[in-house]
């Protein structure tokens, strides 16, 4: 019995062994957690030993005799070492997340790149996966709430580019950010393919803008397009198919209520004589809403690129397709873009290669919803029995036209074609081990062309049962633009390791040239002088030649040149990774104020920052994984000026004399020129880098001040004097942003999740307009946007409503309005100077469009081959003037609310009485005040890539379907379709009517072979 056991458990013992010594192959793939794509040169190796491998240019790999329970070791340059238990299993795929305690990550600053940790100053970086897969054909409506600092107003109308201000509006002359595509100066980047970029970085502080001199006071937005990756062929396929819908409608009063209010109307105002209409022929109950807008429209997206990449060569082709059509019937934007690069390695030293990316679009035949808007709802759209458009009942049809004249008769009447190429030629030299010499020579050229034409319009008149025109003429306009832009770039880099010391060290010679060119044309030709009409349905009939009749005949051109040259230097040091500093310096000059005397002009920078976290000191806790402490000052250069030849003003009429028989007309320069230079912007931030939690958690707060002087004002004539153009004012931006994410995985698990937000605090002031306090300027409808000493750039002006006067006895208790006549019913306004009457004096400030604080967070989960992302944004305490719905010489549609207007006394104290000929109601006050703030949902996708298992036997890399929805849902407080209201620098938040923000799902499928 002894021996019995004594051998059983001789056999459990050798069994165990046998077991543990068991060794399997392993095989599998690296990721990059995010974009999934596969990681080649990253090391495997079994934990405690020396034996391993490394990926393959696919990210796989291969590991023999590797015991079934080992641990194997995963890493890679940047990423975070990753151990895994082999377990028993002969497959594991494994995927590798940025370090970011090592902050290795390279950005791309002027002329140059860096690596993230040594930055002393505020740039994001933006990769592709975060916008390249969202239904914009411009990528920077796709970051819209991603980035502290940088407010994004998108518009609902396919194809047109969205606005971006970064850290307030610095200057009354634009606000407008410099782009740099692959190192070209640009004003726009709408003729790239999302899917052809890299990354973006938004570059916000003196530090990193000071590079760009006279360029920089705006923000500046580095555009890095695709290249092929070393040592891979790679082709990709993206495409996705979807539709776009309104769901938030004005609120318009329906047929009912209108016929109600018209009467109304009719029997208050004592400025007309029949105060009775016949509504018999007028019964309809139409929403012009829907008779303007699809049902739904249609989005589609198709691209392909192909990267392929050896020793010497890098090439990249790319090629897209976009067609969107409009909200508004028959809207279609279309565009095909294609990117080309090229990069070859002639030697160990000497590098040439060249860059392109060209587009054609086909812009849509942009129409408006104001129309929609006013029309009378008791009118069909169309006659019965004629099959004509309505005209509208007579107290419209002169000022109001059938909205389905513009959308329906007039559909796609505007042809134009936009063609753009822009690129550049390279040649780089290792002049020495740490000394790079680099040329560029680059090139922007566009062409845009316009033809239109308008034909004889008919429709039926239900007043008088007979079909009219609606236009005496035919008309067709023909225009041509073109601009040209070359620019050259001559760079010497040298970059330096010894010891604990890290320099580089950077100088050039840049030149910027910039042209353009237009010619417009127009004929017409009357009803009785058609002999041969232009054919309604045949646009190729449509040019200039078309109609020979020269007597309506109008041309004109316009044409500007511009040229800067410029100098520069950068200094990037740091010392053991733990003292950071850096310095720029640039001189512009520009042939702007050239004959001024004033052509060239300096503008630096100079940064600072502390690794707190490489001290000694810190490395006994552990609650804080980074820190580093950082600042910046630096003078920004503003290039924009009011006009391209601000030193040579416009001559306009003065006036006239007569000599003789002889009448002369006067003319005298539009304003006296100063010594004019350019607008400076003086600005610093200081902040901090912040991860706590073994990286998991990272906070970025950021305080900034921007103060931009010697701003280029022209103001009214002073005491007798001519008007001026010169140099004068401040305007103030101060504010905090925060950043904050939090990035995590499930402890043994597949599951992984990260939440980002950030908030940025604005005010904007302006100091001075130069002369006194009481200079002001107006722009906007009426007059209701000013610009004024300690007030808000553009803030609303006028007057402040206190309530509605409700009978004689309250206009009498009241102080005196002398700016007209008022009775019951009418608006009341606030006596603000306390002089007992209401004046003009008593206009003041009534709202503010630039919001007081703006805010977004992101969601992203991930589990297997599931990824979820998820972003909000929202804008809080700016205000929107509503300057639609009202007129003094139509009778529009009205808005739902004016139901609870002022009928008698005690009715209403806000809404007055309806009756358009009362001036006093339509007189600027905070009557037509919104509340501008809104939160957003921005975007929803949700993504499934096949497992490496399944990719394998269909010999392909990576297959990805996924399902996006955009604006799914806007809270906001407006009557208007959308709270995201742009404008001028001047100008802006004023709603006139603004194009619909639609809902867009879309389905596409990437494919990676």
């Amino acid at each position: 019995m002894e021996i019995k056991k004594i051998l059983f458990f001789f056999l459990m013992f050798s069994l165990t062994v046998t077991l543990h010594a068991q060794q399997i192959t392993v095989q599998g793939t690296v990721y990059e957690e995010g974009t999934k794509n596969p990681i080649p040169g990253a090391n495997v190796i079994v934990k405690g030993t020396t034996q391993g491998t490394s990926t393959d240019f696919e990210g796989h790999y291969t590991l023999p005799n590797v015991p079934s329970n080992a641990v194997l070791e995963v890493s890679f340059v940047g990423m975070q070492t990753q151990d895994v238990k082999v377990a028993g299993r002969s497959r594991i795929n494994v995927t590798l997340r940025e370090n970011t305690q090592e902050l290795k990550e390279v950005v791309v600053i002027g002329y140059g790149t860096t690596q993230k940790r040594d930055l002393t100053g505020s740039i994001a970086s933006i990769k592709t996966e975060q916008f390249a897969d969202r239904p914009s054909t411009n990528p920077v409506a796709s970051i819209q709430g991603k980035v502290a600092g940088v407010q994004i107003v998108n518009t609902g109308r396919a194809g047109q580019d969205p606005e971006i201000r970064i850290r307030g509006t610095n200057s009354i002359n634009g606000y407008t950010p410099l782009y740099v595509v692959d190192g070209l100066f640009t004003d726009n980047i709408n003729y790239l393919n999302p899917q052809d970029i890299e990354s973006m970085e938004i570059l916000k502080d003196p530090s990193s803008l000071a590079i760009f001199g006279v360029r920089g006071a705006n923000g500046v937005i580095i555009i890095s397009t695709k290249k092929a990756k070393k040592g891979t062929t790679m082709v990709n396929i993206n495409s996705s198919l979807g539709f776009k819908t309104i769901y938030d409608r004005i609120k318009m009063a329906n047929g009912d209520e209108f016929r109600e209010l018209f009467k109304e109307e009719l029997a208050s105002r004592e400025d007309v004589d029949n105060r009775y209409f016949d509504f018999s022929k007028w019964t309809a109950n139409t929403d012009w809403q829907d008779e303007i807008f699809r049902k739904a429209a249609w989005v589609t997206n198709h691209n392909i690129s192909i990267a392929s990449s050896n020793e010497k060569s890098k090439f990249y082709l790319g090629a897209g397709y976009t067609e969107e059509e409009g909200s508004i019937k028959h809207e279609k934007l279309s565009k095909t873009t294609l990117s080309v690069s090229s990069d070859y390695n002639l030697t160990d030293y000497l590098r040439l290669g060249f860059q392109a990316n060209g587009s054609r679009t086909l812009p849509a035949d942009a129409k408006g919803v104001a129309g929609a808007l006013k029309a009378a709802p008791i009118a069909e759209p169309y006659d019965s029995a004629t099959g004509l458009l309505n005209y509208l009942p007579n107290f419209q049809g002169t000022q109001v036209g059938n909205p389905l004249i513009d959308i329906e008769k007039l559909a796609n009447h505007n042809k134009a074609v936009n063609h753009r190429l822009a690129g550049n030629v390279y040649g780089e030299l290792d002049i020495l081990k740490d000394l790079t010499f680099k040329a560029t020579l680059s090139m922007d050229y566009r062409v845009g062309e316009s033809r239109a034409y308008t034909p004889i319009i008919w429709v039926f008149n239900r007043d008088t049962n007979k079909r009219i025109n609606t236009n005496e003429q035919e008309s067709i306009s023909q225009s041509k633009s073109t601009t040209m832009a070359t620019q050259q770039d001559y760079i010497l880099t040298y970059k330096k390791m010894f010891d604990k010391h890290n320099l580089t060290l950077m100088t050039g010679l840049t030149s910027n040239y910039l042209e353009h060119t237009s010619l417009n044309g127009s004929r017409q030709q009357k009803m009785e002088d058609i002999i041969f009409s232009i054919p309604d349905e045949n646009d190729s009939k449509w040019w200039l030649s078309s109609i020979g009749n020269e007597s309506g005949a109008k041309n004109g051109s316009g044409q500007y040149r511009r040229f800067t040259m410029s100098y520069l230097f950068r200094a990037l040091y740091n010392y053991d990774n733990r003292y950071l500093v850096n310095a720029s310096f640039r001189r512009d000059g520009a042939s702007v104020f050239h004959n001024l005397g004033n052509t060239w002009d300096n503008f630096y920078s100079f940064g600072a920052g502390w690794v707190v976290s490489e001290e000694a000191f810190m490395k006994r806790q552990k609650a804080i994984s980074y820190l580093k402490l950082k600042g910046s000052w630096g003078v920004l250069g503003n290039q924009n000026t009011p006009n391209n030849y601000p030193t040579y003003p416009i001559l306009q009429s003065s006036g006239s004399a007569v000599f003789g028989d002889r009448i002369i007309t006067g003319y005298a320069p539009k304003y006296l020129v100063q010594n004019l230079g350019w607008e400076k912007t003086y600005a610093w931030e200081a902040g901090a880098e912040i991860r706590f939690l073994d990286n998991r958690l990272s906070i970025e707060p950021v305080y900034y001040r921007k103060n931009t002087k010697d701003l280029i004002v022209e103001l009214a004539s002073f005491a007798g004097a001519k008007n001026s153009l010169q140099n004068l004012g401040e305007i103030e931006n101060k504010g905090w942003e925060l950043s904050a994410s939090w990035n995590d995985k499930a402890k043994d698990s597949d599951f992984s999740y990260s939440f980002s937000g950030n908030l940025t605090t604005i005010k904007n002031t302006v100091l001075s307009l130069g002369r006194g306090k009481d200079d002001a300027l107006y722009n906007g409808t009426k007059g209701i946007s000013r610009t004024l000493e300690g007030h808000p750039i553009g803030h609303f002006y006028g007057y402040k409503v206190i309530g509605v006067y409700q009978n004689n006895d309250d206009i009498s208790n009241s102080p005196k309005n002398t700016l007209t006549d008022v009775l019951p019913g009418d608006l009341k306004f606030a006596d603000i100077n306390g002089d007992g009457k209401i004046t003009p004096a008593d206009r003041t400030e009534i709202g503010n469009p630039t919001p007081d604080f703006t805010y977004g967070f992101n969601v992203s989960l991930a589990y297997k081959g599931f990824d979820l992302t998820a972003d909000f944004m929202g804008v809080y305490g700016n205000e929107i003037y509503r300057g639609w719905g009202e007129s003094e010489y139509a009778i529009l549609n009205y808005q739902a609310h004016r139901m609870g207007r002022w009928r008698g006394a005690g009715t209403s104290n806000w809404e007055p009485v309806i009756d358009n000929s009362r001036a006093i109601n339509r007189m600027n006050s905070n009557y037509y005040i919104e509340d501008g703030s809104f939160f957003r949902f921005r975007n929803l996708q949700i993504g499934y890539s096949l497992p490496q298992q399944v990719l394998e036997r269909l010999k392909v890399k990576k297959i990805r379907v996924y399902a996006n929805a955009q604006n799914i849902k806007t809270w906001h407080k407006n009557t208007g379709y959308t709270p995201e209201i742009g404008g001028s620098a001047l100008a802006f938040g004023i709603d006139g009517g603004t194009y619909p923000m639609p809902m867009i799902l879309t389905y596409g499928i990437n494919l990676t072979f």
